[in-house]
């Protein structure tokens, strides 16, 4: 039977590995976080994600663009949220235990989340290939493909929050 963790413990212990990844200068530039965004893989930029928390309950804004999914507190700040699937063009992320908000790093002075459907851990970009990175949005860096074929898209995070799409949230 597997231990039980408490959720508290789970986010101490995430937290302790993502800021030991960032300590070391050959793991900062080696390592990006993995995360599932509809069917699609997504790799992110550790120092671009200022912090990734469970979903938090969201407040609706009205008259806003349907992958807008509202204002989020997270400890006394207020975040807007873009539902990054549906963002993309498909389907909303259901909320579920697997979801995660990912919030931009305080250095883009935007207060500003993508909902995930899940996390797929850190992964080391050496390990995959170069794909087509030819007329991609601004808010993919590169594609690459792993060894079992699968296309992952490298965030650009900058070039997502400072966006005119992605800044336009009212309908």
């Amino acid at each position: 039977m597997a231990k039980k963790v408490s959720l508290r413990e789970f986010q101490e212990g995430v937290v302790a590995r993502l800021k030991e990844a960032q300590s070391g200068a050959a793991n900062q530039a080696a390592s990006k976080m993995g995360v599932q965004v509809g069917q699609e893989k997504w790799l992110v930029n550790l120092p671009d994600v200022g912090e990734v928390t469970p979903l938090p309950p969201l407040l609706q804004v009205p008259l806003t663009r349907r992958w807008f999914a509202g204002v989020a507190n997270v400890r006394g700040v207020l975040y807007s949220v873009v539902d990054f699937s549906h963002f993309l063009g498909g389907e909303p992320t259901l909320a579920n235990v697997d979801s995660r908000l990912l919030l931009a790093n305080a250095k883009y002075h935007v207060n500003a989340g993508i909902i995930v459907h899940h996390m797929l851990g850190l992964k080391n970009p050496e390990q995959f290939q170069a794909g087509d990175s030819i007329n991609l949005p601004p808010w993919i860096a590169a594609e690459y493909i792993d060894n079992d074929g699968n296309i992952w898209k490298e965030l650009n995070m900058a070039g997502l929050i400072g966006h005119p799409d992605f800044l336009n949230v009212g309908a």
